[in-house]
């Protein structure tokens, strides 16, 4: 969130200072000399993610389960940069699929479990570029499938489509004019989502957050 701010503040004294040179007739470069990382991209990313599941109901007597969630991820992301000297702003959208899950005991024959199918996001990007390296922080509205399951009397399973935020960072590197390696740092909080399960002494409230360490590879066009 700090280097979001600070690239914002970057960009307005930028803009500000162009705007000053324009009415002095002088004309300035809108990006520094190397790579430019304006332009559309899409590409693909995998990586590794882990996590905490609450579960907590209070019909038939309170309950609380914390599943630990951990597993991989698989998929793909589109976005659009347009920089400016060394201030790079944009947005990006990703897809994944997930195995990431988890359940914990609750008593002989009996466990709760959480499993994330697949999980998403639409966000704002700002970074700080240096040639072909990119820093950047990232964050927006994210969303996901994640299953609430039991395996006790009514044995049951139910996904709902949970939504609420992401915020993280990461460093991307310019191979070439048209191909993008990179690493991200994500953290989820996709918020608390109810369950009205078979058995009503069952109902409960699930909240999953989610952190993810993944690598990406991105076709600039």
């Amino acid at each position: 969130m700090r280097r979001l701010t600070l690239a914002t503040a970057g960009l307005l004294m930028l803009l500000s200072g162009a705007t000053r040179a324009a009415d002095l007739g002088v004309d300035l470069p809108m990006t520094a000399p190397g790579f430019d990382w304006t332009g559309f991209y899409a590409g693909a990313q995998a990586g590794y993610g882990w996590g905490r599941s609450d579960i907590t109901g209070d019909d038939g007597g309170p309950f609380s389960f914390r599943p630990d969630l951990d597993g991989g991820f698989v998929g793909g992301h589109i976005a659009g940069l347009w920089q400016f000297d060394q201030a790079v702003l944009g947005a990006e959208a990703e897809l994944n699929y997930a195995s990431i899950n988890g359940t914990t005991d609750a008593g002989p024959g009996n466990s709760f479990g959480t499993d994330v199918k697949w999980f998403g996001s639409v966000n704002a990007k700002a970074g700080y570029a240096m040639d072909r390296f990119l820093i950047y922080g990232i964050g927006g509205v994210a969303f996901a499938g994640i299953e609430t399951s039991q395996a006790a009397g009514a044995a049951f399973a139910q996904t709902h489509t949970s939504t609420g935020w992401t915020l993280g960072a990461g460093v991307d590197y310019a191979f070439s004019n048209n191909v993008v390696v990179g690493a991200q740092y994500r953290y989820y909080d996709f918020g608390k989502e109810h369950f009205d399960t078979p058995d009503a002494f069952s109902d409960r409230d699930q909240d999953v957050k989610l952190q993810t360490l993944g690598v990406n590879f991105s076709y600039k066009f």
